[in-house]
């Protein structure tokens, strides 16, 4: 075989090849050298900037000058066109959708108003519209205490912050009207100084002590699903822990499942109404979100909340987290995906089948439920004693706990459908019993004819039955909307200016 130099020699064009390919390779790894500096350098840039205002700046804005990727996708959090088989982005009338909700809420402010909310963006604008909050305004007070802020706003740490949490529970809600006007964002989960996720709520900080854990030893990842824990949960106000105050307490202390939260409120006779027409003392579910999610197969495996509701995405060369919270169906490549190799129409149907199986038991409790509430009312009429009705009501409340907490967790058909298809059939076995005992009891009244069942085919129908005045309630509602809130808003930014 020729040594190089011979073939060079031979061949003197053959040098200019191997000089010319040197050359090229030299120039592309250099290239190559430039671009993971020039990243590098962006990284600094976009990860480490400068931040110049304290923990607790409740503007978002303000935030996203110096992470503009964040606060971009956050903003699309506004865009409310994507609707899914069950709810999505756009605000849907849950009581139009279900008017027998109405009659299990009879004598509860969401009797006149539920609605699936459109996300952070409108956080303060939907509680504003609500018409559970009432219409402040006149001498009029809110029926709802400032607690129900507690969620909603970046304005809620400061104002902690600086008052403690009992005394930003203190009063009712409309005294914190021009105080909180920026919807969720970042100062909720993140430290200004560090970007590091923290907890803000004093509730989940109380909820861990009183199960003797400590949550600031949880690792990133548990965090990126405990700073959604601050809010979707199962809560209640308790009166008894500060005079005058509606503290907002979760009710874990005897652990996250279904019946030891209804141990819990067992044990300190605890019930947020009572029932208009049953007369039972009932128990709302808010939004068991984390206490469902962590009975799923997802949160057994290390998932987060984050991990499929705000997935990892890249733009111009950076990897972050998109804050555009939204359902993972409308993601699927970035949520669902990542994981899963099936095909997209294969995932969206494995999720509805999931949500079509227990939305069919679900639907079979509202309507019992319906028929306890109903019969109960005629067992009362009929002169039904309160040692006849005792067990009764017993029932109904379990029954309808394992209704609520079903279905106040709109995501929880998916997160965990084994667990929510175990509660669902518990509710339908209270129920059941709850008639048979009902049945008994009007037979001895001499009532022995079928209860007819109400006609509730339309919200407006429901709310009818149990007494509401809906138009006088929407006017009420509409000259808060036109007075006061403008009056909020404006001395909101007049405060944010001297900041």
């Amino acid at each position: 075989m020729k040594s190089i130099q011979q073939l060079l020699k031979e061949k003197p064009w053959l040098g200019w090849i191997i000089f010319t390919a040197t050359v090229l390779i030299v120039f592309l790894l250099g290239m190559l050298a430039s671009s993971i500096v020039q990243r590098r350098a962006e990284a600094v840039f976009a990860y480490t900037p400068e931040v110049t205002f304290s923990d607790f700046e409740p503007r978002n804005s303000l935030w996203g000058e110096l992470f503009p990727r964040e606060y971009d996708s956050y903003l699309k959090t506004a865009d409310t066109t994507f609707r899914s088989k069950y709810n999505g982005s756009a605000m849907v009338d849950m009581l139009q959708e279900s008017p027998r909700m109405v009659v299990l809420w009879a004598g509860y402010l969401f009797s006149r108003d539920y609605g699936q909310g459109r996300g952070h963006y409108y956080a303060i604008e939907d509680i504003w519209n609500t018409l559970r909050t009432g219409a402040p305004g006149a001498g009029v007070t809110s029926p709802q205490p400032n607690t129900c802020w507690a969620c909603k706003s970046p304005d809620v740490p400061r104002l902690m912050n600086e008052t403690g949490a009992a005394e930003f529970y203190r009063g009712t809600w409309e005294t914190k009207g021009s105080e909180i006007i920026n919807p969720i964002g970042c100062a909720d989960c993140h430290e200004a100084k560090s970007m590091n996720l923290r907890i803000s709520r004093p509730a989940l900080i109380e909820a861990f002590k009183s199960q003797g854990r400590d949550i600031s030893k949880a690792s990133h990842q548990e965090m990126r699903s405990l700073v959604c824990a601050q809010c979707h949960v199962e809560y209640y106000f308790n009166k008894k822990r500060t005079e005058g105050v509606d503290y907002l307490v979760f009710p874990w202390k005897n652990g996250t499942s279904l019946e030891e939260i209804e141990k819990y409120y067992d044990d300190i006779e605890f019930a947020d109404w009572t029932h208009a027409l049953s007369r039972a003392p009932m128990l709302k579910a808010q939004h068991p979100d984390y206490e469902v999610y962590l009975t799923g197969t997802h949160a057994s495996r290390g998932v987060s909340c984050a991990d499929c509701h705000m997935p990892f995405i890249s733009e111009g060369g950076q990897k972050f987290t998109d804050h555009h919270l939204q359902s993972p169906l409308n993601n699927i490549a970035a949520s669902c995906q990542v994981c899963h190799r099936e095909e997209t129409d294969k995932l969206v149907q494995d999720v509805y089948s999931r949500q079509d199986k227990i939305m069919e038991n679900r639907i079979i409790l509202e309507t019992l439920l319906v028929r306890c509430h109903v019969e109960a009312k005629t067992a009362w009429d009929k002169g039904a004693g309160e040692d006849q009705m005792k067990d009764i009501l017993s029932d109904i409340r379990k029954a309808q706990w394992r209704w609520d907490f079903s279905a106040a967790g709109h995501g929880n058909s998916f997160h965990s459908p084994v667990e929510t298809g175990r509660i669902i059939a518990g509710g339908i076995a209270y129920a059941q019993d709850a008639r048979v005992k009902l049945a008994r009891v009007l037979a001895a009244l001499g009532e022995n004819r079928e209860i007819p069942y109400p006609d509730i085919s339309t919200k407006e129908k429901a709310q009818a039955l149990i007494g509401l005045d809906m138009k006088k309630l929407r006017d009420e509602k509409k000259i808060f909307l036109d007075n006061v809130v403008p009056e909020w808003i404006r001395a909101g930014k007049e405060r944010e200016a001297g900041y």
